[in-house]
């Protein structure tokens, strides 16, 4: 019998120590503090979740204390921050870059660079069309023009020449087409073949050299539309007002040397 009561003594204080220990547990979890804030929350009405906020009747503004009627306090109720009367806020300036219409409605045109670089690829011409540049484009169409008639034309005598010079150098008797060159009543036999050869060598380079220059004439003005329509998209909105000027002047400049005899030089100065 007294080991059975010593037993039940034993659980008993190992019970109370085992509740002791997980007490002083809950405590490092969660502070009293923490549970004072919760128990508070837990006792405001539900549709009161809100901060109440005091303002002083003379810190409103005079719209905001005509609209409010008799009955009202002056407690606003807050949940993320204070509101803010929209009267009281600074005005702000809505530019091109940030809004889509301007004051009038309208959609402010404003075009991409890379769009207008790839249609001035696809076809020389179309960047410009895109940037509304339309007097730019009897210029392109015109400079293609021109440079693809010379190109063919400077083909065309490269390509005489060269049969000429080959019927020179082969004295076949029945390739004679540097006859075509001369009058009918010129006589092959009055002709000098030594002298026509460097004539026909030097013609022949000639129209082959203008020919490559205007193949690269046609490549360069199809770069030149291709940054033309770059360009011309990037500086869409560029500010080109009476603000923007460059003055610039003569000047007397001390020589870095150590020199006796001042410099002459130029001196320019840029206002935005």
């Amino acid at each position: 019998m007294a080991r059975t009561q010593h037993t039940m003594i034993h659980r008993y204080h190992a019970l109370i120590e085992r509740a002791a220990a997980l007490f002083l547990c809950l405590l490092l979890i969660c502070p009293p503090e923490c549970i004072a804030a919760s128990v508070a929350a837990s006792e405001e009405p539900e549709n009161q979740s809100a901060v109440k906020l005091e303002i002083p009747a003379e810190e409103v503004p005079e719209n905001q204390a005509d609209k409010t009627s008799g009955n009202q306090s002056d407690e606003v109720f807050i949940d993320a921050g204070i509101a803010v009367p929209v009267d009281s806020l600074p005005p702000t300036e809505v530019v091109a870059d940030d809004y889509a219409y301007d004051e009038s409605g309208r959609r402010i045109f404003n075009p991409s660079p890379t769009r207008a670089v790839w249609l001035s690829a696809l076809c020389p011409g179309l960047g410009q069309i895109y940037n509304r540049r339309y007097w730019k484009l009897p210029i392109v169409v015109g400079g293609f023009m021109g440079l693809a008639y010379a190109t063919n034309w400077n083909n065309n005598q490269y390509q005489d020449y060269l049969q000429g010079y080959r019927d020179l150098l082969d004295n076949d008797p029945q390739s004679n087409s540097y006859m075509d060159f001369f009058p009918p009543t010129v006589s092959e036999s009055d002709l000098d073949h030594k002298w026509l050869e460097q004539v026909f060598k030097s013609r022949k380079d000639y129209a082959r050299r203008n020919r490559d220059l205007c193949i690269i004439g046609l490549v360069a003005l199809y770069a030149l539309c291709m940054l033309d329509a770059y360009v011309d998209a990037s500086l869409t909105h560029f500010d080109v007002g009476p603000d923007l000027a460059v003055d610039w002047a003569p000047t007397l400049m001390s020589p870095a040397g150590g020199g006796s005899r001042p410099a002459v030089g130029l001196n320019w100065a840029f206002t935005f």
